[in-house]
């Protein structure tokens, strides 16, 4: 699979454990973050993620702030992105199953790295249900 991932100053370390994890999986990753721990705007590092999605360039996206919401909130201005904000695998499961979610967005202040991997493990490996679930995803974009 091909990801999209980006992060600010607080999900470096989460990001490169991620990009290793991923990759020794075989899969493909563009990295859009930062790589120091300096200060920076997230929006900057999340718009080229959501873009990716966006265009379908990725399969999914992967975006990490310290608290998950300021990335999810940018990621979801994009049309077709479904960026979740997930601190469990349960939540990230249920992204997954109900939303199709196609963006995960994790606050690297609140979970830990083995729990960032386990948690990008479910979303890799979570199918979509569709059905009823559908008709709700369909009812999401603005136009």
């Amino acid at each position: 699979m091909k990801f999209s991932i980006g992060n600010d100053h607080a999900g470096v370390e989460y990001k490169e454990a991620i990009i290793a994890h991923l990759k020794a999986e075989g899969h493909h990753v563009f990295n859009h973050g930062t790589d120091t721990p300096t200060s920076v705007d997230y929006p900057d590092f999340i718009h080229p993620v959501a873009q990716d999605v966006s265009e379908a360039k990725v399969d999914l996206g992967i975006i990490i702030c310290g608290s998950g919401n300021g990335a999810a909130m940018t990621a979801n201005k994009h049309q077709k992105v479904r960026a979740a904000l997930c601190w469990n695998k349960e939540i990230v499961a249920l992204a997954r199953e109900h939303n199709n979610a196609n963006v995960l967005s994790l606050p690297a202040r609140f979970i830990s790295i083995p729990q960032a991997i386990a948690m990008v493990d479910t979303y890799i490996t979570t199918a979509f249900e569709g059905g009823r679930h559908q008709g709700r995803i369909d009812k999401m974009p603005c136009m």
